[in-house]
């Protein structure tokens, strides 16, 4: 096997080649190293690599399978972690000038700690945009950039994980999703990118526990690793009370078990807040619910007037940001983000009856989508509205352009599909539906029931299997 065959293969077949030690941890780690310093200067993915730590945890792996001690799922894999996460001996600088000094972080985070139990070798903290505000990935290490086509964000926040795993710098990355951030990014990217369900996996970082909007998940290039990832992050925590409530993972749907769809209902949602779709995502959405269509699955299109809450999400959204940041602006101002700056400005001139407000019209938007799964097994949408957007679009200012007509900002204009399922909390995977006409991917998103991730996944799985997309890579550079 050559490297780059190595560093294009599924996590779960190096895990499996590790396992019958005809894959050795050390040399996988070092192709993963090789690649990375080659890449990285030009896609910008990681904001730092942490060598000998990780070469440490190779060795260490490859010891216990000369051993043959019981390994976990991800034994011996390589995982880049996006930098709000904590990772011990590695500085958590959140995409920002103000931590830019910021030492090493004394412990892993809960999900590190995890992931490290199930053998993974954490090698590289992944760029963020400033406390993951936007849907593009820049900040004072610079601009990360798209492996399909390096004029266009790998979107944001999640943006080095995702660029990371498109370009084959790891097979799986961490990322955070508090308004689209795992899938966006997994859309610009050509990846699968779950958000689970509230609860199912533990975020003990978050300031609001109890009114969370946001979610951990898997950037991965297959459904397969997407799973296994998802199954070692799931569990309770003490310091998150959704994970307490017993938000179970429901076992695969019966009619879901083989390759036959009949009985499975899906409502399709052309728009949810958008104004516009691009013709050519438009038609990838449509082929893949064909796809589901010939294995027997009925698709009709959700009727239904319902109220996506653009600006009452932008609200939480917004106001939440003009609070917590509000400590930083003394002396950080003309060093943050212009886009953190206007949305905390605008945040900041909401009523508290605007904020209360929106949090009913949450409420009511779960309530809402709880009814369409009573006709429904899944909803099916586009996951962004175009391919990506140029790495110079400015996230609070400019609109996004759809087949030559602007559509508004990028939550209202591109990533509309995506917010919605951060605030009703059900489970929402990004999955590549094709290729648009300017040769960059574009996806499609399926959204299930509460706690049905594994149903979700199955779907994914099938729609891999009928339009493959893992072979498909970016240009070498």
């Amino acid at each position: 096997m050559t490297d780059t065959e190595l560093l294009f293969t599924p996590a779960v077949q190096a895990a499996a080649l590790i396992r019958n030690r005809k894959l050795s941890p050390v040399e996988y780690l070092d192709a993963v190293l090789k690649a990375a310093e080659r890449a990285n200067p030009v896609i910008n993915c990681f904001r730092e690599v942490m060598v000998d730590r990780a070469r440490r945890d190779a060795k260490t792996a490859e010891e216990a399978v000369t051993r043959g001690e019981k390994l976990g799922p991800l034994h011996g894999i390589p995982i880049s972690v996006k930098d709000l996460v904590d990772v011990e001996g590695a500085p958590t600088r959140h995409g920002s000038a103000i931590f830019e000094g910021n030492g090493p972080a004394a412990a892993d985070d809960l999900l590190v700690q995890r992931l490290r139990a199930a053998g993974a070798v954490i090698f590289a903290k992944a760029t963020t945009p400033e406390f993951g505000v936007k849907g593009l990935t820049d900040g004072p290490f610079g601009v990360t950039r798209n492996p399909w086509n390096l004029q266009r964000t790998p979107g944001g926040s999640s943006g080095g994980g995702a660029a990371a795993v498109a370009a084959g710098l790891g097979p799986l990355s961490l990322g955070t999703d508090g308004a689209g951030s795992v899938r966006g990014p997994a859309s610009c990217s050509g990846l699968v990118g779950l958000k689970p369900t509230l609860g199912a996996v533990p975020y003990d970082t978050t300031r609001d526990a109890y009114g969370n909007n946001i979610y951990a998940g898997p950037l991965a290039r297959s459904v397969t690793d997407a799973a296994v990832m998802h199954s070692v992050l799931v569990g309770p925590s003490d310091k998150d009370p959704w994970t307490l409530s017993g938000s179970a993972q429901k076992p695969l749907s019966p009619k879901l078990a083989g390759s036959d769809l009949a009985g499975v209902r899906i409502g399709y949602m052309e728009r949810t807040a958008n104004p516009r779709v691009a013709a050519d995502v438009r038609d990838n959405t449509r082929a893949s619910l064909a796809a589901w269509e010939a294995m027997g699955a009925e698709v009709e299109e959700v009727t239904d007037k319902i109220d996506w809450i653009e600006y009452e999400g932008r609200v939480l959204y917004q106001a939440n940001f003009a609070v917590f940041c509000a400590q930083y602006l003394p002396k950080w101002q003309n060093q943050m983000d212009p886009v953190t700056l206007a949305f905390m400005e605008r945040g900041a001139k909401f009523t508290l009856a605007d904020f209360r407000n929106a949090q009913f019209a949450r409420t009511t938007l779960f309530r809402k989508i709880q009814s369409l799964f009573e006709r429904y097994d899944f909803l099916v949408m586009p996951t962004n509205a175009r391919t990506a957007l140029d790495v110079t679009h400015d996230a609070a200012n400019d609109e996004v352009m759809i087949d030559g007509v602007k559509c508004g900002i990028t939550r209202q204009g591109w990533t509309s599909y995506q917010y919605p399922f951060n605030l009703t909390g059900h489970p929402a995977c990004a999955y590549p539906s094709g290729f648009g006409t300017d040769g960059l991917p574009t996806s499609v998103q399926v959204v299930g029931k509460w706690g049905a991730e594994t149903d979700v996944l199955r779907m994914g799985a099938l729609l891999e299997a009928a339009r493959p997309w893992a072979q498909h890579r970016p240009p070498t550079r």
